[in-house]
């Protein structure tokens, strides 16, 4: 292995949930080292704001699309207009996803409080919006003969993280999925189209804010329980996601496929005794 291989200079690679607190600041930190970043999203104003802060650290480095993950057609047409544009897609970064407040059970609430419609939009934005774009985009680095495909799972596939079952539900799947996929396209397609998982730990967003800190930045009660149980002893912030990006989407982790890697300050290794 060469310092080549951990370069991701000039290799173009695909972002849903680009605009988001993590996708926010891996997209940042990829263009400041060089790469080409396609974000893909449904909000064309966050796209654009997006795109304006990454020219500010290298122009020209970035495009973006407007596309429904969860359109089969939209994203195929995506995946024509990507190949026709760049030709070659290096890799494929699934951030998209998130909680709704209605899938979240509130204090004092049991399962049968939960509203499943709410929990419904959580699987298929979790699940079915790494699923597709990984199936439809990834026919394109099946074809070119690699690629690497980075899914976001969760502690919350790995434990029982109450009061979040649609979210917990969807992890899992993107667990098993991203297992399977590695599984299928490296041993019916080439060894160098691979899939990887990470599954971070607890990094406050805006999302989460509310439900881990108080106004005050004092720890919620579920904040506390968190803390107690992280080793580390605090969050994660959002830049220390880079660095395990990084290493799956370069030619460093070449023999490397199916993962599901912890970036969680301990979490899922401390029993609270």
């Amino acid at each position: 292995m060469t310092k080549d291989s951990f370069s991701i200079a000039k290799k173009t690679y695909a972002l849903s949930g680009a605009t988001g607190t993590l996708g926010g600041s891996i997209s940042e930190y990829l263009v400041s080292n060089g790469a080409n970043v396609i974000l893909l999203g449904r909000s064309a104003e966050k796209l654009e704001k997006k795109i304006v802060e990454l020219d500010k650290i290298k122009p020209g480095m970035s495009r973006s699309y407007l596309v429904d993950l969860l359109d089969e057609h939209q994203l195929k047409k995506t995946r024509d207009k990507i190949q026709e544009d760049v030709r070659q897609l290096d890799g494929l970064v699934n951030l998209a996803g998130g909680n709704i407040p209605g899938a979240t059970l509130k204090e004092g609430q049991d399962i049968f409080d939960l509203e499943i419609e709410d929990t419904r939009k959580v699987v298929d934005i979790n699940l079915y919006g790494t699923i597709m774009p990984t199936i439809i985009l990834g026919e394109l680095m099946a074809k070119q003969g690699h690629g690497s495909i980075v899914n976001i799972s969760s502690m919350a596939a790995k434990r029982t993280i109450t009061r979040v079952l649609g979210y917990s539900i969807a992890k899992a799947g993107v667990d098993i999925f991203t297992k399977w996929m590695a599984n299928e396209l490296a041993s019916k397609f080439n060894d160098k189209v691979r899939v990887n998982a990470i599954a971070p730990g607890f990094f406050i967003g805006n999302q989460n804010r509310a439900l881990l800190m108080n106004e005050d930045n004092t720890y919620t009660s579920r904040g506390k329980k968190i803390i107690n149980n992280t080793p580390m002893g605090r969050f994660g912030d959002a830049s220390e996601l880079n660095g395990m990006v990084h290493y799956l989407l370069s030619d460093s982790s070449s023999f490397v496929t199916g993962g599901i890697f912890d970036v969680d300050g301990g979490f899922s290794t401390f029993s609270g005794v």
